[in-house]
């Protein structure tokens, strides 16, 4: 029995540690690396002699650190200015409107605020940044990724069919994708899908609204302080704006901070990797359907109602 175990062990680790070295490739993305993750979890093939959630916390703070250094500060600023109540609008009525739908929907309070963080902002790169300063868990980090990166891949395909069939023009779907789409790559899929204009449109304007995990990391800390009234200030987040402000300030190393953001980009599917091995089915049962009504009901709100914006204005 002992050297039964033992050779489960081990097999559990061999297969742990390919999957993560495929994760390593360009061929895995963010969400087929939650997807992997999961299926190990279901297959029970996850070792257990590894503190997964402990790592998962620190290199989630790393890679958004990391992200920093691929941020354009004067750029970002530049698009913000030109849309800043539009997207100051979005940003603070998605979370107000989210926080409120949530508990409607009687939703787990810290997974409901990260489908709203990753909704208002930017997917999966909100929920890293904002998931360790409310100390989230592993399940409600994982549900809200789910949930995110099922309606990024519904919005790929559909968004573009809208744009054409109400007759946006490139600037305005740039636009609209930007606000309405949850992450940065199916930002650019769906804009590259409508045309060079709208690419250029919607990756600078996404990259703008990156700029706001930074205060709502903040106040997600203060807002989910504990009963004793002290904040935790994600410290991870002032190293973020300082990545950004050093690769503003010394353009000369541009080489090396794509370098870094590479890695950190990297990084960040290796976490979703492990994420993904902390859900199984279980746990998406015990969930119930609750996550992903939530996170389509708020996303269609604010496709519609930022839409219409864009058609009346």
């Amino acid at each position: 029995m002992k050297s039964t175990l033992s050779m489960n062990q081990i097999k559990n680790q061999l297969v742990f540690w390919l999957a993560l070295i495929a994760c390593l490739t360009p061929f895995v993305t963010s969400p087929t690396a939650l997807i992997i993750g999961f299926l190990l979890a279901t297959l029970g093939l996850v070792p257990h002699e590894f503190n997964l959630a402990k790592i998962t916390k620190k290199l989630l703070a790393y890679s958004i650190v990391g992200l920093g250094f691929g941020i354009h500060f004067n750029d970002a600023l530049a698009v913000t200015s030109d849309g800043i109540g539009l997207i100051v609008a979005t940003i603070v009525g998605t979370l107000l409107i989210g926080w409120w739908t949530a508990k409607a929907f009687k939703l787990d309070k810290k997974t409901g605020y990260l489908i709203c963080s990753g909704t208002a902002i930017c997917g999966g790169s909100a929920i890293a940044a904002v998931a360790p300063a409310i100390k989230a868990n592993d399940g409600q980090i994982g549900l809200s990724l789910a949930t995110v990166f099922v309606l990024n891949s519904l919005a790929l395909f559909i968004f573009p069919v809208i744009g054409h069939a109400v007759g946006l023009d490139q600037h305005t779907f740039g636009t609209w994708a930007a606000i309405a789409i949850h992450d940065t790559s199916s930002v650019v899929g769906a804009a590259s899908a409508y045309g060079e204009e709208a690419l250029t449109t919607a990756t600078t304007l996404k990259l703008a609204r990156a700029l706001w995990i930074i205060p709502v990391a903040l106040f997600s800390a203060f807002l989910f302080r504990s009963d004793s009234r002290k904040i935790t200030i994600p410290y991870f987040i002032l190293f973020y704006c300082l990545a950004i402000a050093v690769s503003d300030l010394l353009p000369q190393f541009e080489f090396v901070y794509q370098t870094v953001f590479d890695i950190a980009k990297k990084a960040l599917v290796i976490c979703l990797f492990l994420i993904g091995c902390g859900i199984s089915v279980e746990k998406l049962k015990s969930a119930g359907p609750k996550p992903l009504v939530f996170g389509v009901t708020l996303w269609i709100g604010i496709s519609c109602s930022s839409l219409a914006w864009l058609l009346l204005t």
